[in-house]
Parts: C-alpha cells; sequence; structure tokens
C-alpha cells in the first residue's frame, strides 16, 4: 500500500498556544494543520481582516497548509431549536474564516443524531444542517460532522435528507470503535459519497456505552448520582491510545480510504496522554510507512 494523502495534525493538541502549535506540527512532519476557532484568538470576531493575512502568511512560510478548522460550539450542537440561531449565525462565521485562510472545511459536532426522525429534535437539526449546508455549497465549501455519536448508516441516513453535500464527514475512526462499536472499515464505505476530512486517532471499547454519556443530549438526565457512581465502579468505558496500539485496524481502514478514491487530509488528533508531542511525532512516522516513506 501506498497512501496518496498528505498528514495533517490538530495544532492545539501540542495544547501549546497558536503560534508554538503551528511551529511543532511542522517540527513533527506534517504538512497540514486543523487548527480550532471558536474561541481565544482564532475566533472570528476576534480576527481582523488584518490579522488573517498575517496568519495565513504565517502559517503558508512555515511550509504548511490548513487541513480544515474545527468549528465544534459545544452544547447540545445544533439539537435545541431555541439556540441554533445563534449557533448558525457563529459557524457561518468561522467557514468565512476557514474560506479566507485557505481552506474549505469546517468540523464540528452536530448532536447524536436522533432515532425518532419525526421528533421536534431531529427535525431542529435536519433545518441547521440544511441551511449551514446551502451556505456552505454557495461558497464550495463543507461543514464536516465528525464521526462516533452515532453509527454510520443513520448518520447516512440523516445526510441524505439535506439537498446538498454541504454538510458532509469528517470521518474519525477510533471514536466509532470507542462509542458505538461501529465498524470503521464498514462505515468509510457506507459513507464514501459523504467524507471529506479524516481523522487519524486510535482507541479502545472497554465496555459498551450510551453515546449520550459521551456526547450529551438535549433533556437527558443522565450524570444522576447513581450513574455516576455506576459507571465509576465499573471504570472507564473506553481509551484513546497512541496508534497501532487499540482496535482501529488502520491497514484495512487506510484501504478502505484508497478503496473509495479519498485523496484529502489524514489528520492526527491526539486528546489525551502526559506526551502529546512524542505521540504525535510518532503517529506521523506511523502513516509514513503506509506512504512507502
Amino acid at each position: 500500500m501506498s497512501l496518496p494523502n498528505k498528514i495533517g495534525v490538530i495544532s492545539d493538541s501540542f495544547q501549546a498556544g497558536l503560534r508554538e502549535g503551528l511551529r511543532k506540527s511542522k517540527e513533527v512532519g506534517a504538512e497540514g494543520v486543523q487548527i480550532y476557532a471558536v474561541s481565544g484568538e482564532m475566533s472570528p470576531e476576534n480576527l481582523s481582516t488584518a490579522a488573517r493575512k498575517e496568519l495565513k502568511s504565517y502559517i503558508a512560510d512555515l511550509g504548511l497548509d490548513i487541513s480544515a478548522l474545527c468549528g465544534d460550539l459545544g452544547g447540545h450542537g445544533f439539537q435545541d431549536a431555541a439556540v441554533n440561531p445563534e449557533k448558525i449565525e457563529k459557524s457561518k462565521r468561522i467557514l468565512d474564516l476557514a474560506v479566507e485562510l485557505g481552506t474549505n472545511i469546517v468540523t464540528t459536532h452536530i448532536g447524536i443524531v436522533p432515532d425518532d426522525v419525526n421528533g421536534p429534535i431531529y427535525a431542529a437539526m435536519q433545518s441547521a444542517c440544511e441551511e449551514l449546508g446551502v451556505y456552505a455549497k454557495s461558497m464550495n465549501a463543507y461543514f464536516a460532522i465528525e464521526t462516533g455519536p452515532e453509527r454510520s448508516a443513520h448518520l447516512k441516513g440523516f445526510l441524505d435528507t439535506l439537498s446538498t453535500n454541504g454538510v458532509s464527514v469528517n470521518f474519525d475512526p477510533a471514536n466509532m470503535v470507542m462509542v458505538t462499536g461501529d465498524d470503521p472499515v464498514q462505515g468509510v464505505k457506507v459513507l464514501k459519497d459523504y467524507i471529506v476530512h479524516t481523522h487519524v486517532k486510535d482507541g479502545r471499547q472497554i465496555r459498551p456505552i450510551d453515546p449520550k454519556e459521551v456526547y450529551g443530549y438535549l433533556g437527558y438526565e443522565g450524570m444522576t448520582h447513581e450513574k455516576i457512581a455506576e459507571m465509576a465502579s465499573s471504570g472507564a468505558a473506553f481509551l484513546e491510545v497512541p496508534l497501532g496500539e487499540g482496535q482501529v485496524d488502520f491497514d484495512a481502514y487506510f484501504a478502505a480510504l484508497q478503496e473509495i478514491g479519498y485523496k484529502g487530509y489524514l489528520t492526527i488528533e491526539r486528546e489525551v496522554g502526559a506526551s502529546p508531542e512524542e505521540d504525535i511525532r510518532k503517529a506521523v512516522q506511523f502513516i509514513k510507512k503506509y506512504r512507502g516513506e
């Protein structure tokens, strides 16, 4: 196997600040970066036109591209119709920033897609994603939903109800194995028409868990004292681990991405661990082996 894909890093994973994270991304051998653009100095309202030009130039001078911005606004995603107008507006401004900085992808979590396709939460999410998808499509861009909160077939069913592919997929194989127990290889094939960005992350599911306990859900009172005690007594439900140490079959996963013709970034995400820089450096080398380097 010889992967054609470029290697990205979520620069925030270094926990070193914006510019130091960008420098470290270059040092470990990445070709692109994904940057959080929700709060602080990267929030759209805090970046003037001059600051955007300067940042774009700084990243280019490092020899890096931007693979995507992260626009995850937290909370319940777009499940709550009452707060969606504000979140939609912020998401549009993050997309504007992305395009100005030279990428056409903003990744996000939209909340767990409910099983009840006729209920108010599904309708709220569908309405928000329709508006965002149309807006993104008008700019030849994408809002990319990160996989994990629901199984791939259910996510595809939701995406198929939208009028454009302006809302697509940021494929994260580790979220799938850790939370829903879904098969990433099958997931790639199911979601092949929507995948525009990917994360490279590994993990293990230790015991089954309700995704609502991980991602939250509007009106779900999951974290009662009894539930917390129960979870504590049974230990962690899943673990994020360095690449190659978890349940993601990267031979099969990368082969599946090649099979569907995916040419985009493989972006390393490391959310935990005492030595993220060391883990990220090893992850770059891990991917490079699949590129024949």
